[in-house]
């Protein structure tokens, strides 16, 4: 059997992890959306930052989402 990671870090699978988090559908969400005007805090940044890193994206760093919290910038850093 196979131990290749289940989870996949794509623009699909972080808005829809994004939109988990904030308790609303995934198309609710554009790429102009504000994450921390939405609704997002920093225990849930967090939280997401731990799950896309365990998931293969090194790249997702707290501070660099926290200083630019809209979500089409974070599909460009996480997911491009």
């Amino acid at each position: 059997m196979s131990e290749e990671a289940t989870t996949v870090i794509d623009r699909v699978s972080v808005i829809a992890d994004i939109a988990a988090a904030l308790g609303i559908s995934p198309d609710e969400l554009t790429e102009e959306t504000n994450l921390l005007d939405a609704g997002l805090d920093s225990v849930r940044l967090m939280s997401l930052v731990e799950r896309w890193r365990a998931g293969g994206a090194p790249q997702a760093d707290f501070v660099t989402l926290a200083s630019e919290p809209v979500l089409g910038v974070w599909l460009d850093v996480i997911a491009p």
